[in-house]
């Protein structure tokens, strides 16, 4: 009965910081590009101002 709610939920959560910071990582290339992207979380990209 609350199966189609639940999907609905779902689909209008908003992604947290850790989960939009690890699909970040995932689009990575190669060795070079990843550890880019790790210096750019580290210096702040995706945390809240």
């Amino acid at each position: 009965m609350f199966g189609p709610i639940k999907k609905f939920a779902r689909a209008l959560r908003v992604p947290s910081t850790e989960e939009r910071e690890m699909a970040y990582l995932n689009g990575s290339h190669d060795r070079f590009d990843l550890e880019y992207r790790q210096r750019q979380i580290d210096r702040g990209m995706f945390r809240q101002r």
